[in-house]
């Protein structure tokens, strides 16, 4: 018998390192309590590779919070006891920052006040007397940047409400784009701020904002097809290192690259260099203090490798083999320590969950720093997964049959087995082979998973991105079915017992198979999914609209498409058992979408479970409603499935 789902959900995590000033300190945020909070652990001069012992490097809560914290920050300057973080309330994703004196213990909001909007944490100064960020404070759809001014200290005069002086941010420059604005960074000078602005998943602009004057000058365009992450300014504040696909045109002749590149852009010129193009995605970037060095990740087939670029002898060098399987850098942050001779990340396989990595560039050596619970669970129960590639229904640019690249983890034992397909959200996203508790979980109930990346999904290049635009929606559906076929065909699998199991947009996939090829699957399960994408889009937060139209479609040119394939619309056709999961203060999908589809199905006497968590947003978070959610769904698939 397998242990119960309830073990699997101890399995804790570690991630999103950030070094203090001085580089004797790592900070992080780890769910050991339940809910995501800040802790630290000491870095001694040699602790990267050999140092202290496992007593004095045991880490330290930093923060308290009722709610999840999503990001941390130190003070960049020496002896600064200070550092950012921020949180939300009850998933509703409207994060706040807050500012934490480890001197006195005090903490208070920054942006108290401003509750109901989101704001989008930028960077500090290098003299740390100030933050710039984005919000949309003025206009939900709009996100303008904003520098606040930061108290030296904190002291016990503060009561938690406020700031001592009742400091107030500065709107320093206002967008009339709707957009996030994110990668926000101050130029080593402080007289400029770098970001970018993403108007959809492949249309993005990189801006320079002038603080002095406000004004904002376009670095790099999209055409509506690129992309920029991770811009950083060289220390002498005249070029960014960044990470695009950005095309260019050359005598007459233009190009759209298909995967992400590292490349450098002269602020003076406006001259874009490609310096790094490997024939898959380029991921995280971080460019060490003194400018020396850069690392980034290359995304090969759903796995990271991490690398360092010198940039005096173009010498690129991968990180030694420090684990056991293939991986994943699960928060995309790669953090050099403020000399320079040590990065930073988080890294998870399938295999072992997510931990914090340093890798100590002089001896060429990597090792763990946090060790996080697997819940007691014995390690070598766990499964890694065979990266396969299955044949849809229509060929590829060359006319050759497509394969659906997938990860599909074999149940143990000799019996035809069970299948649950899980499937992935974005759609503009990956399931990667990180730690995934449910899966292994599965497995060792007899299950075997498969997790596909159908066309939409990235890390294949741009053009399979785009394989599922609009009109061709139900396209990537037609690759779960023959995901389905393709399990059918296998003498491992028990054919009538395939399951299909998404969040988000995942969800949408899964009422779409269950309506479109309803004979396939013998049960469903939809966490935070729409099942109409045309009331999604009219219900979502403002910010996002404009955001997801350009993917499936604007309610004004294409609502009779949104609501001729809405599952909603088709739920006469479902016939297998589904099991439905939302968070009531979901931003991004809101609880509608779950509750008109419930009420549909218990009118046709479908059995339907339904779950409502009050404390949740867009996914369940808090480890007590873990301990409600995923053992409900395995009751659900062992009522159903068997």
């Amino acid at each position: 018998m397998p242990l119960p789902v309830e073990r699997y959900l101890n399995v804790r995590q570690a991630y999103a390192p950030a070094f203090a000033a001085d580089g004797r300190q790592l900070a992080f945020l780890t769910d050991i309590t339940g809910i995501p909070q800040v802790w630290s652990v000491p870095m001694g001069r040699d602790e990267a590779v050999s140092g202290a012992s496992d007593i004095a490097r045991w880490p330290d809560q930093l923060t308290f919070e009722p709610d999840p914290v999503s990001d941390v920050r130190f003070s960049p300057v020496q002896g600064d006891s200070r550092l950012l973080y921020t949180r939300d309330v009850g998933g509703n994703e409207n994060l706040q920052i807050f500012l934490l004196d480890l001197t006195t213990g005090v903490s208070v909001c920054l942006t108290s006040g401003h509750e109901r909007a989101m704001h989008l944490f930028g960077d500090w100064s290098r003299d740390g007397k100030a933050l710039c960020f984005a919000a949309n404070r003025r206009d939900p759809m709009l996100y303008d940047l904003y520098v606040q001014a930061l108290p030296a200290a904190l002291g016990s005069e503060t009561d938690g409400d406020g700031l001592p002086e009742n400091e107030e941010a500065r709107l320093v420059w206002q967008n009339d784009t709707p957009g996030y604005l994110y990668d926000i960074r101050f130029s080593p000078d402080g007289r400029h701020v770098v970001a970018t602005r993403t108007s959809s998943s492949f249309d993005h602009t990189l801006l320079e904002v002038d603080l002095a004057t406000g004004t904002a000058r376009t670095l790099l365009v999209s055409d509506g097809n690129a992309r920029y992450y991770g811009a950083r300014y060289t220390p002498d504040g005249n070029a960014l290192y960044l990470i695009t696909d950005v095309g260019s045109a050359a005598e007459g002749v233009s190009d759209d690259p298909e995967f992400l590149y590292v490349a450098r852009v002269d602020l003076k010129s406006g001259e874009l260099d490609r310096l790094l193009s490997p024939a898959w995605d380029c991921g995280s970037l971080a460019l060490s203090g003194d400018g020396a060095r850069l690392a980034y990740t290359v995304n090969v087939e759903g796995a990271d490798r991490v690398f360092i670029l010198d940039l005096n002898t173009w010498q690129s060098t991968p990180a030694p083999e420090f684990a056991d399987a293939p991986g994943v850098v699960p928060d995309g942050k790669l953090v050099f320590s403020p000399d320079g001779n040590s990065l930073a990340f988080a890294f998870s396989s399938a295999t072992r969950t997510t931990d914090i990595y340093v890798w100590d560039l002089a001896r060429h050596a990597v090792r763990a720093v946090t060790r996080s619970s697997h819940g007691g669970l014995p390690l070598d129960s766990f499964i890694e997964p065979e990266l396969i590639h299955y044949p849809t229904f229509d060929t590829d640019e060359e006319g050759e049959v497509r394969e659906i690249p997938a990860w599909f983890y074999r149940a143990p034992g000799d019996s035809p087995a069970p299948v649950v397909v899980i499937v992935h959200g974005g759609p503009e996203s990956q399931f990667r082979p990180s730690f995934n508790f449910l899966a292994q979980y599965l497995l060792q109930s007899g299950y075997a998973v498969l997790a596909p990346n159908v066309r939409g999904s990235t890390g294949y290049g741009k053009r399979y991105s785009h394989l599922d635009d609009v009109e061709l929606r139900m396209d990537s559906v037609a690759d779960l079915a023959c995901a389905a076929e393709w399990l059918r065909s296998r003498s491992d699998v028990d054919e009538s017992r395939l399951v299909v199991y998404g969040g988000s947009y995942g969800g949408f996939m899964v009422l779409a198979a269950l309506t479109t090829y309803p004979d396939l699957w013998a049960a469903g399960v939809d966490i935070v999914g729409i099942s109409n994408l045309a009331t999604f889009l009219e219900n979502t937060s403002a910010y996002r609209r404009g955001h997801r139209e350009a993917e499936y479609g604007s309610l004004a040119r294409d609502r009779g498409f949104l609501e001729r394939i809405a599952p909603i619309n088709h739920v006469e056709r479902i016939a297998a058992p589904l099991m439905v999961i939302h968070g009531a203060n979901d931003p991004r999908v809101p609880l509608s979408e779950a509750q008109q589809l419930v009420a549909a199905l218990e009118r046709r006497e479908v059995p339907v479970s339904f779950l409502v968590f009050d404390d949740e947003g867009h996914g369940i978070v808090r480890l007590k409603n873990k301990r409600v959610a995923y053992p409900a769904i395995v009751e659900f698939l062992r009522t159903h499935v068997g």
